[in-house]
């Protein structure tokens, strides 16, 4: 039913006189929409900037030490554990 010539006209009508103009349906749906989009992303900007923000942003940064955070993976640590006994 959906690939069907003149699928798309609601009334059923076969002139071109009578059908529904959907253009500006949609149109005015995709503008509300992107309207309502860029309403809600100004008032986060500019009302809640911080609303997805993480607490560690507000710490100051110490350059001599390393945030407990950031951590050597697996693979490093056994490395350097290897190369220290290869030493000995």
């Amino acid at each position: 039913m959906l690939h069907v010539h003149g699928s798309n006209n609601p009334n059923g009508v076969t002139s071109n006189g009578d059908r529904y103009a959907m253009h500006p349906y949609f149109i005015f749906k995709d503008l509300v929409t992107i309207f309502l989009f860029f309403l809600v992303l100004s008032i986060i900007v500019f009302f809640y900037p911080n609303l997805m923000g993480h607490s560690d942003n507000y710490i100051p940064a110490d350059p001599m030490v390393t945030p407990v955070s950031i951590v050597p993976e697996w693979y490093v640590k056994d490395a350097m554990l290897k190369s220290d006994l290869k030493n000995n």
